[in-house]
């Protein structure tokens, strides 16, 4: 008999923080067409003569900062996640749905993900992407080696995908909870810093609708939380290469808001749903470190959605209404 099936995607992160994962990790990634839209020649020479060369080391030193015990923080919380929700939907009469997870790039690969599931006898396959706010350079790239699966597997399952959630009332709800309940333990801020991956911004001009609808997460968690515009801030981080990419940046608002006088900044990432390098390394450490040479006082970093409660009930709400009773 099929069976249902939900295939969790996240970006990808290397096997290990040393310079030999990083480049095999960078590769793949920065080869993908949908991350970096130059013409493949150009790019080719640039990424093998400069950038394989010069930034694994680089990147390896800010992976080690934030490693743990049981590995890259991206790939623990993900695998969690996956654990979790397989026992809430086993909880809500749904345990015939078989879960699996997968990286992007990296391991494990979303095409060895697939041919599992299609070895269990899953027929019905939900593809999640992890990425609230959809966009080419992230969802398009994961629905592209979906397809480029499913092409050499014609027969092997009907396949679904979810394109972002990013104004779904449960993941809105989830972080609101995140955010009180921080603010319950150190009180509210001067200042909220909503803090999302920035894209350049010649990918809105093509008419990807991320920056949209980083805005619109960024206001309904405002409204959920009771903030006047005064008190919070929408910014970009990330950014890579020369390119101008969406502004405000997230490291020069944190430095202008300490020159200013402001004493006391929370920066949360509603765009990530598990902490990774991005918010562990470049929020938690590096824009910290800049806020406080700016003349800001206390920074406080709120961890992403992780295991959170309301999270997984989000995840299990997802994925009931994407599959099939």
């Amino acid at each position: 008999m099929s069976k249902p099936a939900v295939l969790l995607i996240n970006l990808g992160t290397p096997e290990a923080p040393t310079a030999a994962a990083l480049r095999c990790y960078l590769r793949q990634f920065l080869s993908d067409s949908r991350v970096v839209e130059l013409p493949r020649p150009l790019w080719w020479l640039v990424l093998n003569g400069i950038i394989l060369n010069v930034r694994p080391q680089k990147s390896a030193e800010k992976y080690a900062r934030i490693w743990t015990p049981e590995g890259s923080p991206l790939k623990v919380h993900t695998e969690r996640q996956a654990k979790l929700l397989r026992g809430y939907l086993g909880q809500s009469g749904r345990g015939d749905i078989v879960i699996e997870w997968a990286m992007r790039y990296g391991d494990p690969s979303i095409a060895s993900a697939l041919d599992r599931l299609a070895a269990a006898g899953c027929r019905d396959v939900l593809v999640l992407p992890l990425y609230p706010q959809y966009s080419v350079s992230t969802n398009a790239s994961a629905s592209d080696a979906v397809a480029d699966w499913a092409s050499c597997h014609p027969a092997a399952a009907d396949i679904r995908m979810i394109e972002g959630f990013h104004d779904h009332p449960g993941y809105v709800s989830a972080l609101s909870a995140a955010v009180n309940a921080h603010w319950m333990d150190y009180g509210r801020p001067d200042k909220l810093v909503m803090s999302f991956h920035g894209l350049p911004k010649v990918s809105i001009a093509r008419g990807d609708p991320y920056y949209g609808q980083c805005l619109e997460s960024a206001r309904l968690l405002a409204d959920a939380l009771g903030l006047p515009e005064s008190d919070y801030a929408v910014t970009f981080q990330s950014r890579f290469g020369p390119a101008e990419w969406l502004q405000p940046y997230t490291q020069a608002t944190l430095e202008a808001l300490g020159r200013s006088g402001t004493k006391r900044v929370d920066v949360i990432c509603p765009g990530f749903v598990a902490d990774c390098l991005e918010t562990l390394e470049e929020i938690a450490m590096e824009c910290r470190a800049a806020f406080l040479a700016a003349g800001g006082k206390e920074f406080r970093y709120i961890p992403c959605l992780n295991e959170r409660h309301e999270w997984i009930e989000t995840l299990a709400a997802l994925v009931q209404a994407g599959l099939p009773d």
